[in-house]
């Protein structure tokens, strides 16, 4: 079993490409936006920081001093170094969670889309179509004879994956979201990966479904850009 700060290394590598020195480039998906300046991922038995390619050492290091030991209580102070460079215009804050092994759970209504049925995907998930070998495992659950739920990899590596998950506001309600979320999750853990899900404070539903599918919360994440 991995421990929490391995799953938060697991987090921010799915999150964010990375160059040689370890320093964050582009979001790991399309169209590959630039990374925040400065990644804080906090556990109970410590932190993972991750700095832009973009900052320059001096920045670096002034930054450094400032974080410690304890970088989720400096926020405040992180925020003005940053300043220095240029204003900080984004604040991204939110739990981060792993799902317990769901490898033998029955879905009963989730079908998995793959390159021979993957049209049933476009018009209704048309970002899903367009980058579908990106995203992948990909579940739907149908009814009306149109796609009204689905999840699937919002960004991935080969070591871990994070679930992205949407249900037609029509046909919320019939736990639809959990089980097409749990669908996906067995699928990724069948390949030996970790699925992994996070969320920002103010999305209360995504945090609601977390707690429907009893998610383990192994850390917070903060993003600044």
């Amino acid at each position: 079993m991995l421990s929490d700060l391995e799953l938060m290394v697991h987090h921010v590598n799915v999150l964010f490409r990375h160059d040689t020195e370890n320093r964050m480039t582009v979001v790991n998906e399309l169209p590959y936006d630039v990374a925040p300046r400065i990644f804080i991922g906090t556990t109970r038995l410590g932190s993972v920081v991750r700095f832009s390619k973009s900052l320059d050492d001096s920045l670096i290091k002034k930054l450094e001093q400032v974080i410690g030991s304890n970088p989720g209580t400096h926020l405040g102070e992180i925020i003005k170094v940053l300043s220095i460079d240029r204003i900080v215009n984004n604040l991204w804050i939110g739990p981060a969670y792993v799902f317990p092994d769901v490898r033998d759970r029955t879905c009963t209504k989730a079908i998995i889309v793959t390159n021979k049925n993957k049209e049933i995907l476009e018009p209704y998930f048309t970002y899903t179509f367009e980058d579908f070998e990106n995203k992948q495992p990909c579940f739907v659950i149908v009814e009306d004879n149109i796609p009204v739920s689905i999840c699937c990899s919002a960004r991935q590596t080969s070591k871990a994956a994070e679930a992205s998950v949407f249900t037609h506001e029509d046909y919320r309600g019939r736990a639809y979201g959990a089980d097409v979320t749990n669908a996906w999750a067995s699928e990724v853990q069948k390949q030996g990966r970790t699925a992994l899900y996070s969320t920002s404070y103010d999305n209360f539903a995504s945090q609601s479904l977390a707690r429907k599918l009893q998610l383990g919360r192994y850390g917070n994440d903060i993003h600044m850009s």
